[in-house]
């Protein structure tokens, strides 16, 4: 006993017994340069099980989700000796898991520079930025009319380092950066994307405005791809026969509108009943994530499937057959031939 003692002096110097019994211990266990206190209540048969943990509100605060480690550990300690080791270790892991959930805060001449750096931007660019002033928010307009925000994370040797930067574009962004660079260059880096992609986005506007989108419902600016409703008979034959009247002059809409023979529906002037979205089985749109994209060949019926929903009904048919990926059988609605070419799945 009296050795455990010497050792408990020597290894915490600052937990000292509070009685002749020596069941109350109180004072600081020190780690990572760190004083913390703490109070420790044992039993009179100084067993660990059965003893009392009191911690300060700053201890209490690094434990916070290492309650039930502490317990199970002192549940287990032998001695007061053996559960300080466990307890001290405990701390460690703790203070360093928080040290990299909150990193120190940058030095004051982070903040006074990007203060400066946005009044040099103008102060109408800002957007957004939070307390800590490690997310920015700026927004820009490109030569249409539309309006972007690019976000920036700022990194706490900012600007040694580059920020990492956000944006809803269709290709990737990156900025060329250099320790002398500011926002300022960041957000004329940004323009420069906006004008280089300024054709595209006129392109899927007016899709996205003369004609009935199926998907995606809310296209954001980095979508690349438009799913639409389309009213034509035979496609691939008018397709072949009109492919030389594509203009590059033109655009992508007016060349779809003289290849293809048509007008495209808008949603505005067609209703629900006017074109049939939902599938011919199911009676659904969305299954699973799918919309109905098989299409019955024949001009008079072209009722529309979910690819499944047609794959189990044909697999059904005793007069179905299969050659490798396609199915052959008739159309539910019909009656006429109808083929499937299944993707992705296994017979």
């Amino acid at each position: 006993m009296a050795e455990m003692e010497a050792s408990l002096l020597r290894q915490y110097p600052l937990l000292l017994p509070q009685n002749r019994a020596k069941t109350v211990y109180e004072g600081f266990i020190s780690v990572q340069g760190r004083d913390f206190h703490l109070r420790i209540e044992l039993p009179e048969d100084l067993q660990m099980k059965d003893a009392r943990l009191l911690c300060s509100w700053q201890l209490k605060t690094i434990l916070n989700g290492y309650h039930q480690i502490v317990q199970q550990r002192m549940q287990h300690s032998p001695d007061l000796m053996s559960f300080l080791m466990e307890l001290k270790m405990v701390l460690e892991v703790a203070l360093k898991k928080k040290q990299e959930l909150c990193p120190p805060p940058p030095p004051p001449q982070f903040y006074s520079s990007l203060i400066e750096e946005i009044g040099a931007l103008g102060w109408d660019k800002l957007v957004y930025m939070d307390t800590c002033l490690s997310t920015i928010k700026l927004k820009a307009e490109d030569a249409s009319g539309r309006k972007h925000i690019i976000t920036l994370k700022l990194k706490a040797k900012y600007p040694a380092e580059s920020p990492d930067c956000l944006v809803d574009f269709p290709v990737p962004f990156s900025v060329s950066w250099t320790p002398q660079r500011s926002l300022l260059s960041i957000h004329g880096q940004f323009l420069a994307a906006l004008e280089s992609l300024k054709a595209f986005w006129d392109v899927m506007d007016e899709i996205d405005e003369k004609t009935w989108v199926l998907e995606p419902e809310k296209p954001t600016r980095s979508a690349t791809a438009r799913r639409i409703a389309l009213v034509v008979k035979p496609l691939g034959i008018k397709l072949s026969r009109n492919i030389h009247l594509w203009d590059p002059e033109n655009s992508l809409l007016q060349n779809l509108k003289d290849v293809l023979e048509i007008d495209f529906p808008a949603r505005t002037n067609l209703e629900k009943s006017d074109f049939s979205m939902d599938c011919g089985i199911c009676y659904a749109y969305q299954l699973n994530g799918a919309i109905p994209d098989q299409v019955c060949d024949n001009s008079q019926c072209a009722q529309s499937f979910h690819q499944i929903c047609l794959y189990e009904w044909l697999r059904g048919l005793l007069t179905s057959r299969q050659s490798f990926n396609i199915m052959f059988g008739e159309c539910p609605y019909c009656s006429k031939p109808i083929t499937l070419k299944m993707s992705g799945r296994k017979s």
